[in-house]
């Protein structure tokens, strides 16, 4: 699968001001980070993840660091029920109109094992809260993402989503099945919708820890480096669609 850079980024005062975003993984790493970034260019939040304790620190963090108010919901992927996104989406409609971006960010890494011994639970696991949140979020949020003005959804994806790697089978499957969704996505909304994925690439963040125990973390990019990519991709600078986007350098 061929990929682009993103293009480098120096964003102009308050050019996320009054568009609303919602925002998955909010509680730590990349997605905290992607937060707090939007949030200091004016954006209205709607913060997810499944720690609440992380929710409302980085609620009070934006309130007094950008005077805004942001939603946050605990909402947790793997337990979650399709039930539960109904009536999060019944929660959205009556609070909102319309919806300017759709960023989904939260993942799990699950286990690195072969093919041979991944067991159908432990893939079950990491599809249902890299992949499945990701389809059933698209699903509830389309009808107020459609009336927004050039509305974006920006799925996260991996390096080993577009070229498979030996034992990162779960995750790996995931994000090749991200990258379909957003495929599918771009071709049936063309014209209507800006629909993307993104490869943060190594960044210094828990996961990237789990993965490569013995890594140097100093020798990464940070969450708030990668942040500025989401938001090139959230910006009216960036009016493509269908396209599977890499970090900038």
């Amino acid at each position: 699968m061929d990929s682009i850079k993103v293009k480098k980024f120096n964003p102009k005062e308050n050019f996320l001001n009054e568009k609303t975003v919602l925002i998955t993984g909010a509680g730590s790493g990349i997605g905290k980070d992607v937060a707090l970034s939007a949030a200091e260019f004016g954006a209205n939040l709607i913060l997810l993840s499944k720690d609440a304790k992380k929710l409302y620190a980085l609620q009070d963090e934006v309130n007094k660091n950008f005077g805004l108010d942001p939603l946050v919901i605990e909402f947790d992927f793997l337990k979650a029920k399709y039930q539960d996104y109904e009536k999060l989406g019944e929660a959205l409609y009556q609070e909102y109109e319309s919806l300017d971006a759709l960023v989904n960010i939260a993942g799990i890494l699950g286990y690195l094992s072969p093919l041979i011994s991944t067991s159908e639970q432990q893939l079950k696991t990491v599809m249902r809260v890299n992949f499945e949140s990701n389809f059933l979020l698209s699903q509830i949020c389309l009808p107020l993402l459609l009336k927004g003005e050039n509305s974006s959804i920006i799925f996260t994806s991996s390096g080993v989503g577009r070229k498979g790697r030996a034992f990162w089978t779960s995750y790996s499957i995931s994000k090749f099945a991200t990258e379909g969704l957003m495929q599918v996505l771009a071709d049936e909304y063309e014209g209507q919708l800006r629909v993307n994925s993104y490869n943060p690439g190594p960044t210094k963040t828990a996961m990237r820890a789990q993965a490569f125990p013995a890594e140097d973390p100093n020798t990464l990019k940070t969450p708030k480096d990668r942040a500025l990519d989401y938001l090139w991709l959230l910006s009216d600078e960036n009016l493509t669609s269908g396209c599977a986007y890499d970090f900038s350098e």
